[in-house]
């Protein structure tokens, strides 16, 4: 976990005093930097390391085939949140399956965006509406096949 992890933790109101939290790693199977300059674009993602498999000071099995090019580890953040990606082993095998980014937003406006955004060239699965909990809520695959859970967050009145 990264110092910068923490930081935004506690800025957050998280009680990370444990230092244990849960980020989210993603694998891209190659796609790692288009993967990322998508969600500069769509969602305001902030780049906090990269490093690619060139960089490494040891040489890893298997990593012999992968281009140097390649995106061995990056972090990134949106909002308060950082998650962790790779190219991966670049073998075309890659699925997201079995869990959804859920993000969520300060208002409509901001949650109509960000869904716009990350469904461009991707597929919706329920169109933005109003639930019982949220005033816009909407689920969608974006073009890598990462699934997300777009809404604002409850009125506190």
């Amino acid at each position: 976990m990264s110092s910068a992890t923490l930081d935004a933790a506690k800025s957050a109101g998280i009680a990370a005093v444990t230092g244990i939290i849960v980020q989210p790693y993603l694998f891209f199977d190659g796609k790692c930097e288009e993967a990322f300059a998508f969600y500069q674009q769509a969602v305001e993602a902030k780049e906090i390391m990269r490093m690619r498999f060139g960089d490494s000071p040891e040489q890893c099995e298997g990593f012999d085939k992968i281009n140097n090019d390649k995106i061995m580890h990056m972090a990134f953040r949106i909002g308060a949140t950082e998650i962790y990606a790779s190219d991966g082993m670049c073998e075309n095998l890659h699925k997201f399956e079995g869990f959804s980014l859920a993000i969520t937003t300060p208002n409509d406006e901001k949650t109509r965006e960000y869904f716009n955004n990350l469904a461009a060239g991707g597929e919706i699965t329920m169109p933005l509406a109003k639930t019982f909990w949220s005033s816009s809520y909407g689920m969608l695959k974006d073009k890598f096949g990462v699934a997300w859970m777009v809404m604002t967050a409850p009125s506190q009145q």
